[in-house]
């Protein structure tokens, strides 16, 4: 069985997270995907745990189902098997400043003069056009800028936190492997490529202003920005008797069938605050305070299988180390184990998504710094040789051993 991206070909001039958590998911769709990295490798090769030098735990998991060439593309040879490997692309995917690209001689109209069909796809930080255009960006930098700490202040009046998982950078990615499978669509009904500017600021904007524009969504507004039900204090896994439970009684058939599973202890039942949604949106600090004083009555187990019951959404509170043991997962073969030639046996996170005909699956371990500079090189043309001399020249390298 073929994958969806089967013949795509994609050239990887990322580095990061952001990026290469977009070229992973096309990778694992089948494209071909060429890692291009600098002679010193990308930097989150570095971050640990590692069991080898440049093979860090983030980096593994972000990099796999590609291969990996070295090329200095500030040497005039480096560029010159750059654009070898274009010409034949389907994509071209970065996450420099577009200031950086022209510099580089990788500007969209000097990539397009040596393929004018490829999807040129750039995520960074601002638009061009306005002025923040240029400026570094990075995911704390950008969960700021659109307030995502500023909504944890909202809550409670804590100072302000960043969310302690990389939303904007995987958040964008995944925004990218849509745009470039869009794309891809559009490339194969018309033989024309196009370029496609993914910008964090902007597209974490949009992301977070779906849930929190509320009243400004007006002209004149209506009441001021911000979902009263998020911005809540009890808004958070409750407390029990024992531990703690996530819990969503929400829509009106959820709080009726609670009051039946409370029976006696429904002290609910017959307040107007929470007879429909609107009511209960108007009154939803004061509901989420008297439900969390509820919750602590009773242990974790006992709500779980009154809830189960009832049909109301609720979940025990993973930590990372039971989230990794949890028997859907388990069930359904989420994670794998694999023997990679230099790390020796991982854990290999799955892929979330299930397709009745070409089912994306990792194609190819996370590769190793260069590991696949000769391979590539000899694919484009260039005899043992000049890969021996490229390499003499610090163009390319390969792993040591």
């Amino acid at each position: 069985m073929g994958r969806p991206l089967d013949g795509v070909k994609v050239v990887d001039f990322s580095n990061m997270l952001m990026a290469p958590y977009a070229t992973q998911i096309l990778g694992d769709q089948g494209a071909d995907v060429i890692k291009v990295e600098a002679p010193g490798g990308d930097p989150v090769r570095n971050i640990g745990p590692a069991r080898n030098p440049g093979m860090g735990a983030i980096f593994l998991n972000c990099n796999r189902s590609k291969r990996s060439i070295v090329l200095d593309v500030k040497k005039p040879a480096g560029l010159a098997a750059m654009h070898r490997m274009i010409a034949d692309a389907d994509v071209l995917l970065y996450n420099r400043r577009p200031q950086s690209m022209q510099r580089l001689g990788l500007a969209y109209k000097d990539v397009a003069e040596v393929n004018p069909r490829i999807i040129y796809v750039g995520l960074y930080g601002y638009k061009e056009e306005g002025p923040y255009a240029g400026q570094p960006a990075f995911d704390d930098l950008t969960q700021g800028a659109v307030g995502i700490p500023w909504l944890a202040h909202m809550v409670d009046g804590r100072e302000p936190a960043y969310c302690p998982t990389a939303i904007a950078d995987r958040g964008v990615a995944l925004w990218a492997v849509g745009e470039i499978n869009a794309a891809l669509v559009h490339q194969v009904r018309t033989g024309r490529g196009q370029r496609i500017d993914i910008p964090m600021f902007e597209m974490l904007t949009s992301f977070v202003l779906g849930d929190h524009l509320g009243g400004e969504t007006f002209d004149p507004p209506l009441g001021p920005a911000g979902y009263k039900r998020m911005l809540n204090p009890n808004r958070k896994p409750y407390p029990t008797k024992d531990g703690y439970i996530c819990v969503m009684v929400y829509t009106d058939r959820h709080w009726q069938s609670f009051a039946v599973a409370l029976g006696e202890d429904c002290h609910f039942r017959d307040d107007p605050r929470y007879a429909n949604m609107e009511a209960r949106a108007a009154n939803i600090t004061e509901i989420y305070t008297e439900l969390a004083a509820l919750l602590l009555t009773r242990t974790t187990t006992w709500w779980m299988a009154l809830f189960n019951g009832a049909d109301i959404p609720a979940m025990p509170l993973h930590t990372l180390e039971t989230l990794i043991e949890d028997p859907q997962l388990a069930a359904t073969g989420f994670f794998g184990e694999i023997d990679h030639p230099s790390e020796g046996k991982l854990r290999s996170i799955g892929v979330p998504s299930s397709w009745t005909e070409t089912q994306p699956a990792p194609s190819r371990h996370a590769p190793r710094l260069g590991e696949h500079s000769a391979e590539v090189l000899g694919e484009y043309g260039y005899g043992d040789d000049e890969i021996a001399a490229l390499m003499a020249d610090g163009v390319t390298q390969a792993p040591a051993n």
